[in-house]
């Protein structure tokens, strides 16, 4: 299901829209760069990353294999995010986007060391992880997640594991009343089941839902930050040893 709608949803554009605009100011023009994007599901991310250079996968499902495997020929590797398979210094950046609140990673400290182990130094690491507890939800069940997050929070993770944090934002700001109000709903309503909350929506209602997401992304471009969101963003510099 997620490998079918992620190229195209409002929300993973959205968000792909945002990592580029904190991305490219650093790399905008470079295609040297190699790149890990840990915890890379069905590597629709992956293809976006392509454009500053050479990008391997990583998961642990083993069916990313195949998902993968069609989108990054003999680019994806099967391993966790808290013993990455790769040699010190082998990356100059890493992503990992909504992957270190799972709870198949016990311990974040344990997997952003391994991340600083296989950046370059001054190397980057650009993460993506839920925000609010107060915001967990059926959908939080679905997909294990162990934990969301503050700003504060991710912040001094971040700080602990050795990185210095260059930009944070939250994300999906402009919609968020819409995703607060039905998971505050939904502690009133009957569960009606597992179906997914990422189906894709009608295509005029799919690219409505785009536009507030491109306008954070051109406010971060500018160097803008949100106060408030669904998810949170940061960009992060592994410190010199």
């Amino acid at each position: 299901m997620l490998a079918a709608v992620e190229l195209h949803h409002w929300w993973y554009a959205g968000m792909r829209a945002i990592s580029a605009a904190l991305l490219a100011p650093l790399y905008q023009g470079r295609h040297d760069l190699r790149i890990l994007d840990a915890g890379c599901g069905t590597g629709g991310d992956a293809l976006f990353l392509r454009r500053y250079g050479t990008v391997i996968g990583l998961d642990y499902a083993a069916e990313a294999a195949t998902l993968v495997g069609d989108r990054l020929p003999g680019r994806f590797v099967r391993g966790s995010v808290v013993a990455l398979p790769f040699a010190e210094q082998s990356f100059d950046l890493v992503t990992s986007y909504d992957v270190l609140y799972h709870a198949a990673v016990p311990d974040e400290g344990l997997a952003l060391a391994e991340v600083r182990r296989v950046l370059q130094p001054g190397g980057r690491l650009l993460i993506r992880l839920p925000a609010y507890e107060w915001l967990r939800s059926r959908h939080d069940r679905q997909v294990h997640t162990r934990r969301r997050y503050t700003a504060p929070a991710v912040h001094t993770l971040l700080s602990g594991a050795g990185f210095t944090v260059e930009r944070m934002t939250y994300a999906l700001c402009l919609l968020f009343p819409l995703p607060a109000a039905a998971r505050l709903l939904e502690r009133f309503t009957p569960d009606q089941g597992t179906a997914s909350a990422m189906g894709l929506p009608p295509v005029p209602l799919n690219r409505l839902l785009q536009w507030p997401m491109l306008l954070e992304a051109a406010w971060v471009g500018m160097g803008g930050a949100f106060p408030f969101g669904l998810s949170i963003m940061a960009l992060a510099r592994s410190q010199q040893s």
